[in-house]
């Protein structure tokens, strides 16, 4: 058995690399879809696309519409969501593709560290599993092949 495991979260540091060579050293059957992590290009899309908008509104606008499709195309076909919420960045984008990861029935491992408890309350007990860090949820990871 494979599975393909989306990883939603910020895309400005390398924790998406931390679990897939983790999984890897470990030989789990995962493939690993997520965000565009160039951002540069993530901000650039639409108009890559459709050609130069008026302003940058409009440049977000046209580029939020190419990104948004492809997380639902990649999320819908995924058998699971990692969702990190870091400490440093906004964690706009991380609550809503883990939103969407619920309402989609996608079984969801929630990383958050202790600060945001609190904060993230409601939506953790919405996710399959919630952890504090990436370690653990290679651990989550790993016990679905054992």
């Amino acid at each position: 058995m494979r599975l393909t495991v989306y990883l939603a979260g910020e895309i400005h540091s390398s924790w998406r690399d931390e679990i897939r060579e983790k999984a890897a050293a470990l030989k789990l059957p995962i493939d690993f879809v997520g965000p565009q992590e160039d951002h540069g290009r993530s901000d650039d899309i639409g108009e890559e696309i459709i050609g130069e908008q008026p302003g940058p509104e409009y440049k977000d606008w046209a580029a939020s519409s190419f990104n948004n499709l492809r997380t639902e195309v990649l999320m819908q076909k995924a058998d699971l969501v990692i969702a990190l919420f870091g400490e440093k960045y906004k964690q706009w984008n991380t609550a809503m593709d883990a939103s969407a990861a619920v309402t989609l029935g996608k079984p969801l491992i929630l990383i958050r560290p202790e600060a945001h408890i609190h904060a993230l309350k409601e939506l953790s007990r919405k996710a399959s599993a919630t952890v504090e860090n990436c370690d653990q949820a290679l651990k989550a990871l790993k016990y679905i092949f054992d």
